[in-house]
Formats: structure tokens, sequence, C-alpha cells
């Protein structure tokens, strides 16, 4: 089971729904969420900046979401000011099955898997065997 992993999603009944199959799987202690890139963005900002705050190992994160994208927060997490989460995975997980999404998401090496909503058991338990 993981310690902590964040949500990134603007959608309320996604992001509900998404607690709901990760406290059944037993995936993770505890789930912090955004509802978008720059909250998210924020979120880290004040995670890097304070030293007793702990760091999300997994980071769910929705593409097309208000103010800030998925893409846009990658862009921005991946600049070296976020250098000690480098190792904080990414799994996309969006209603978009755009094949260039795919590809570029390939692009990012902190993105470990491309998954469509809904998150399922099955998914989370295919994520254990891949962490």
């Amino acid at each position: 089971m993981l310690e902590l992993i964040m949500c990134v999603d603007d959608d309320p009944i996604s992001l509900m729904l998404f607690k709901k199959v990760v406290n059944k799987a037993l995936f993770a202690n505890e789930i912090i969420n955004a509802t978008n890139g720059e909250e998210a963005i924020i979120l880290f900002n004040t995670i890097n900046n304070t030293t007793n705050l702990k760091k999300p190992q997994l980071i769910f994160l929705d593409l097309n979401m208000p103010l800030m994208s998925g893409w846009e927060f990658l862009d921005l997490f991946n600049a070296s000011n976020f250098f000690n989460l480098n190792n904080t995975k990414v799994i996309i997980l969006t209603s978009t099955i755009d094949p260039e999404d795919i590809k570029k998401s390939k692009s990012y090496s902190n993105v470990i898997e491309f998954l469509s909503k809904p998150i399922t058991i099955e998914m989370l338990d295919y994520l254990k065997s891949k962490i």
C-alpha cells in the first residue's frame, strides 16, 4: 500500500469515485487532491518548501482541466524547481482516448501509464504490480 497519492481532476464525481475505489482496493493510506494543474503546482510548491510534509508517491492526472491542463502541469512539474520530487510517478487518468495524447505522454519520463476513466480495482491491482 502506498503512503500518499494525489489526484488532480476538476470533476467532483470522478474524484469521489476515485477515492472510493482507491479506499476499497487498499491502494493508499492517504489521498490528496487538486482541482486543476495550477492548484497542484501550488500544493507541490508548498510540499517542496516545507521539510515535514510528505511527498506523494504517485499522481493521477486528468488532462482536460480549466486554468491549467494536465499537459501544462507536467511541463511545470518536470521543471528544475521540482527536482527533489522527480521520483514521483504520474498516471494519466483521463476520458480522452486520442492516440496523439498517448504518444505525447510517452515523452515524459515520469509518466508510467495512460489509463481511461473511470478507475477500477483491476486497474489499481495492475498498477500495484507495476510500481
